[in-house]
């Protein structure tokens, strides 16, 4: 259990306050027992891996879907050193742009089917297909092939040598079998029935899905890495976060991932049931401006497309003054698109600095004027008004919102707060139906993979909901991520991280210091800041703290 000194006061866990303590239940076998619910902010869009975007459907296919070898807990992207091995059992470099895997023999997919060398040749050629258009293609483009040489190796051909050439490997792709999908048009994956009844090769297999209430899985007892201790997992939907937190407090829940909220904190601290979890967030949030027409890419926004009134509106938002008043302590200001697990974090990136009477100096010598002093500037008959994409899931990012109307009308410009639900939200963001978001992301523990895939070319009809394209911010990129020297590298992401922040497609408001709360009753939790619920099949449950829940459905 890990609890930092700051948190842990809040950390609270009282033995024999158990629940409904039950015997084991039918079908337990020694400690390979038990059930634990996760509340769920929002529904998966699918479960097939090269699809999925939201964090709920990562958590969720991470334990039906394995990679070939797996981020240590020191979370070093550098070199192959740290990684624990997965459906790989070894690895071996054969030069320097050539990477051998060696399968691990004892791997079947959940219908006894054997992981092959053609499952990983398949996967690749899946993930880096644009009519599949996977989110992770941009990360994997210096990948120039992926070739079986026989049923149990496999190699990986580069197109560079590069710092994070196995990392690139092994982290975005998990494993598909190539049985079940090679005869679906992949045109036809987004809505194939496998994304909503998977099955893979993990520590957990599909049981079902119940649209907008829950998603079960049930341990592999065959896992060929070994049994997982828990017998069922459940994600449960939840509409947001207060409700989330509700039902955790209440004893319906067992775990949830993210608590930013101050309040939210307090409250699971309060209930001596739960454990809290603090670590270093993967998430960052932003006020970001569609460069691209509502719902037409094919044209310049009307007002977006004007790096100068974007850089107006990012100098009129106190991003400091808005970040206490939400998180208090539990999150800064990022200096650019960034998480906190970033080893670039602390690089020294330029801000445009918070200065109104500059913002509205730029945006009057533009043209922007209030003609008909009714409080909101103008310009050739156009009011300078947009709208502003929320979920209604996240109570953190519609405060944001208001927070943010109030700043943009100081200086004559009108926000209209469009909230929609969080399916919507993510349809709405992917097709460019929006002016501007309030969009977080949860990112992968570099920069490499997660700048090129939200901020480049590379990423525009993926992640790239903005249509942020700046040719030479995309060079600067790939030289920072070329680079083998790690004091020269953060020189090359911080000249590049200036040229975004100074382009300002975006104003970046916060990134999460994180609190994950699980119920007592489960032992030897851990928490990876990139992956949750990475662990959960080494958790466990001791048989004299199994509760009613724990004998549901066996």
């Amino acid at each position: 259990m890990r609890h930092s000194r700051r948190f842990a006061a809040l950390a609270v866990v009282v033995s024999g306050a158990w629940l409904s303590c039950a015997p084991h239940p039918p079908g337990c076998r020694g400690e390979y027992c038990g059930t634990v619910v996760f509340a769920a902010i929002g529904e998966p869009e699918t479960l097939l891996p090269p699809l999925v975007e939201s964090a709920v459907a990562r958590d969720i296919s991470d334990q039906i879907f394995l990679k070939l070898a797996d981020l240590g807990p020191e979370t070093n992207t550098i070199g192959d050193e740290g990684f624990t091995p997965a459906l790989a059992e070894r690895w071996v470099w054969n030069g320097k742009q050539r990477l051998v895997f060696h399968l691990n023999t004892r791997a079947r997919w959940q219908d006894g089917r054997p992981v092959t060398a053609g499952d990983v040749a398949f996967t690749f050629a899946a993930y880096n297909d644009p009519v599949v258009n996977s989110p992770a293609r941009a990360a994997i483009h210096w990948i120039t092939s992926v070739t079986a040489v026989d049923s149990a190796t496999v190699v990986f051909q580069f197109a560079k040598r590069y710092p994070e050439m196995f990392y690139d490997a092994v982290y975005h792709m998990r494993i598909l079998p190539a049985h079940l999908l090679q005869s679906i048009p992949r045109s036809q994956w987004a809505s194939a029935q496998f994304g909503r009844s998977p099955v893979g090769d993990g520590p957990y297999r599909f049981v079902s899905w119940t649209p907008t209430q829950s998603v079960e899985l049930a341990a592999d007892s065959t896992f060929f890495l070994g049994r997982p201790h828990l017998r069922r997992l459940i994600w449960r939907v939840t509409p947001d976060m207060q409700v989330a937190v509700t039902a955790l407090v209440a004893g319906e829940d067992d775990a949830i991932e993210v608590l930013v909220s101050p309040d939210n904190v307090r409250r699971v601290a309060d209930a001596h049931q739960l454990a809290t979890y603090p670590y270093k967030g993967s998430a960052y949030g932003y006020l970001g401006f569609n460069l691209r027409a509502r719902g037409d890419s094919t044209k310049p926004h009307p007002l977006f497309s004007d790096r100068e009134l974007r850089r107006a509106l990012a100098m009129a938002v106190d991003r400091d003054r808005l970040l206490q008043s939400v998180f208090e302590t539990y999150a800064k200001v990022p200096p650019g698109p960034m998480s906190e697990i970033w080893s670039i974090w602390d690089v020294g990136t330029r801000q445009l600095s918070y200065d109104t009477t500059r913002a509205a100096r730029m945006l009057t010598k533009r043209g922007w004027t209030d003609s008909d002093s009714d409080g909101v500037r103008d310009r050739n008959g156009m009011a300078l008004s947009f709208s502003l994409l929320v979920p209604t899931s996240s109570a953190l990012r519609r405060r944001y919102a208001r927070l943010l109307q109030d700043e943009f009308r100081r200086i004559g410009v009108e926000v209209r707060i469009d909230e929609v639900e969080f399916g919507v939200f993510t349809q709405r963001a992917k097709s460019g139906q929006f002016d501007a978001i309030l969009q977080t992301w949860n990112t992968d523990p570099t920069p490499s993979s997660a700048i090129v895939q939200t901020w480049t070319r590379a990423g525009v009809g993926q992640s790239n909901y903005l249509h942020y394209v700046n040719p030479a911010f995309d060079r600067a990129v790939d030289q920072a991520r070329s680079v083998f020297n790690f004091p020269l590298a953060r020189r090359q992401w911080r000249a590049a991280l200036d040229m975004l922040n100074q382009d300002a497609p975006a104003v970046f408001l916060f990134a999460t210091t994180n609190v994950a709360a699980v119920h007592g009753r489960i032992e030897n939790v851990t928490i990876h800041p990139d992956s949750w619920w990475a662990t959960v099949r080494t958790w466990r449950i001791p048989a004299d703290r199994l509760i009613q829940r724990d004998s549901v459905g066996s």
